[in-house]
Order: C-alpha cells, then sequence, then structure tokens
C-alpha cells in the first residue's frame, strides 16, 4: 500500500491588476525599443556600428527583434496552457482543438521571426523559380508584386488567421476582451499591409512611399526606415494584444476550475 501526502497550494491571483501592468509594461518596453532605434542608430548617439546595429528595428538581429520573438513564444506557451487546461476541465473538443491551433501557430510565429523562415524561403522561391524551364514557377512568382514569400506563406497563415478570428471571437470572455481582440486584429492587418507596400518597386503605383518621399524631400532611407520601424512596433502591440488576451482567458478558467497546485 502506498501513502501519499497531498498537499494543495492555492494561487491569489489580482486578474485585472496582473492584465493591466502587462499591457502596461509590455506597450512600455515596444515604445522604449522605438525611442532606442531613434537615439542610437537614426540619431547617431555613438559612432560604433555594433551599437547601432543592435538598437535598430529595421534588422532582423537586434534587440527589438529577440523581444518580438520572445513574446510570441511565450503567447504560444499562454495559449497551449489553455489547451491543457480546457482538457482537464473537459471542454468541448472544438475548444480544445482551437487553443491547440492558436498555440502551435504563435510558437511557429516566434520561430519565423527569430529565423527568418518566410524570408528565406522566399529567397529560394525565388532563385528556382528564375531559373531557366521553370516556366510555371515564373509565372506564379510574377502574380504578388511584392515579397515572393506572400505567394506561399500568405494563403497559408491567412486561412489559419481567419479560423482563429473565428475561434477566439466565440471564446472571448466579455466586451473588453473582444476590444483587445479587434486592436490586435487591425494592429497586425496594417503591419501587414505595410509589409506589402514595403516590398513594392519605388515605381509601382502602390508604393505610397514614394509619393511620401518626394512630398516631404525626405531621404530614401529615412521613409523606408520608419516605415519599417512603425511595422515592427505595430506587429509587437498586436503580438502583446494577444498576449493579453489569452491570459485573460487562463486566468477566467483557472478561477473558475480553482487553482491548486498538487505536490507529490
Amino acid at each position: 500500500m502506498n501513502n501519499t501526502n497531498e498537499q494543495y497550494v492555492t494561487l491569489q491571483i489580482p486578474e485585472k491588476k496582473l492584465i493591466f501592468m502587462m499591457l502596461v509594461v509590455l506597450i512600455g518596453i515596444e515604445l522604449f525599443l522605438v525611442a532606442l532605434d531613434v537615439i542610437v542608430n537614426y540619431g547617431k548617439f555613438t559612432d560604433i556600428g555594433a551599437l547601432r546595429r543592435m538598437s535598430n528595428m529595421a534588422r532582423e538581429d537586434g534587440i527589438a527583434t529577440w523581444f518580438a520573438s520572445t513574446q510570441t513564444l511565450l503567447a504560444g506557451f499562454t495559449a497551449m496552457a489553455i489547451y491543457i487546461v480546457s482538457k482537464q476541465m473537459g471542454k468541448k473538443k472544438s475548444a480544445t482543438i482551437g487553443w491547440l491551433v492558436t498555440g502551435c501557430f504563435f510558437m511557429y510565429m516566434a520561430i519565423d521571426d527569430a529565423a527568418q523562415i518566410h524570408e528565406r524561403v522566399g529567397t529560394a522561391f525565388k532563385v528556382i523559380a528564375s531559373r531557366e524551364g521553370n516556366d510555371i514557377l515564373g509565372a506564379i512568382l510574377h502574380i504578388s508584386p511584392s515579397y515572393p514569400w506572400q505567394l506561399i506563406f500568405v494563403p497559408i497563415l491567412g486561412s489559419i488567421g481567419l479560423y482563429m478570428t473565428y475561434f477566439l471571437w466565440k471564446e472571448s470572455l466579455g466586451s473588453d476582451t473582444r476590444k483587445l481582440l479587434i486592436a490586435a486584429l487591425l494592429l497586425m492587418g496594417t503591419a501587414v499591409v505595410l509589409d506589402f507596400i514595403e516590398g513594392l518597386d519605388k515605381r509601382h503605383p502602390w508604393n505610397i512611399y514614394t509619393y511620401i518621399r518626394e512630398y516631404y524631400e525626405l531621404r530614401s532611407y529615412t521613409v523606408s526606415h520608419f516605415a519599417k520601424v512603425l511595422e515592427e512596433f505595430l506587429e509587437m502591440v498586436s503580438i502583446t494584444m494577444f498576449w493579453v488576451v489569452f491570459s485573460k482567458h487562463l486566468l477566467s478558467l483557472m478561477r473558475k476550475e480553482g487553482v491548486k497546485i498538487q505536490v507529490q
């Protein structure tokens, strides 16, 4: 006979305060990253190239990219935690699968952001499609006037995104959470549009950056750089809001279930 002593620890979490502080701190960090780029990188606070590159939000190897991918990964972990809790609570299969898909999607996006998967796959596709004899791929390549990776990833990620939007809208609790969800979707959508414009040829009629540069007589680098900074900032704030939505939902589930940590 096995005698097992079980101890339970009840956690008391100030939900509203925690969510509010989470939102304020994360957006504060994102604003700091923008300021760091403006002052250290663009403003040439230092003549040391390594430090300027590290603070450059338009690059994929700086502090901002590390923060963005880490935040996205944690959002994915939170969604996976909801999947586990929902399954333990005996929720409908459609709900648990939805959180599983959401968790996997955000974890993939974190990996993609850190490893630049979509950019590199897009470059490989362009190289292959441009070779002699690949007429069909070459024709497909010229469908999109922007980055080649969008031809491959937008249909796939867009379909998953539409499913998640429908699912999260049903799962969201209360008007405040849905407002955050709407804001997150609008910011992410704007970031995607900005990325599309960034990939256009400078002479393309849809390239509003050219009009802005010419109208205000700005340097090409100034416009392209801050367009990229704006895109990255909007994307980070969007992920923050998604993470807050996930966290609110997880805390709500834990409150309903009664949080107990079993120690054996």
